[in-house]
């Protein structure tokens, strides 16, 4: 005689066969194997829960809104904003007068009406910096203009020219 077990309602194994049960879902008890019962413990465990998600999205959002201010304000700031002034300068040369003193020779140009300040310097041949000064050129009406400035050094000269000019 062959006996059968019961061994999960439904199943049932005769003699000489194992009892294999078949894969969760199949059995129509969620959790029956120790499988999870609902989709939202395993969101639980592993931190999907709709809380999190949804703050997630809303620190998404909250930084691209961010971004897009910033990136706003830069573009106004530094694009839209052309009423600085530009200058340029142009080193037409230098005498070496004597071992203490040196003429250099500039240009500089301006928007008309806009007054200036540069700084000049005299290197020796280390490229050292051996004489400065900070000339201050008043309004013009001129866009262009010349100017020849005398500066007075620590030592002997190979060079002299502009360092850098701004707006004053």
């Amino acid at each position: 005689m062959s006996e059968q077990f019961d061994v999960v309602p439904g199943m049932s194994t005769g003699p000489g066969q194992s009892s294999q049960l078949g894969h969760p879902g199949e059995l129509g008890h969620p959790g029956e194997l120790g499988e999870p019962g609902e989709p939202g413990e395993l969101r639980e465990r592993y931190g999907r829960t709709r809380t999190r998600v949804r703050r997630d999205r809303v620190i998404l959002w909250s930084m691209a809104a961010a971004f897009v201010v910033v990136f706003t304000a830069w573009v106004v700031w530094a694009g839209l904003d052309g009423t600085k002034a530009s200058i340029e300068t142009r080193d037409l040369g230098y005498t070496i007068v004597d071992a203490h003193n040196v003429t250099i020779d500039f240009e500089v140009s301006v928007p008309k009406g806009t007054p200036l300040s540069c700084a000049l310097q005299a290197l020796n041949k280390d490229f050292t910096i051996v004489g400065w000064k900070v000339v201050d050129l008043p309004a013009s009406t001129d866009f262009t203009r010349t100017f020849s400035e005398s500066l007075r050094t620590t030592g002997p000269t190979t060079s002299g020219l502009i360092y850098r000019c701004w707006l004053t």
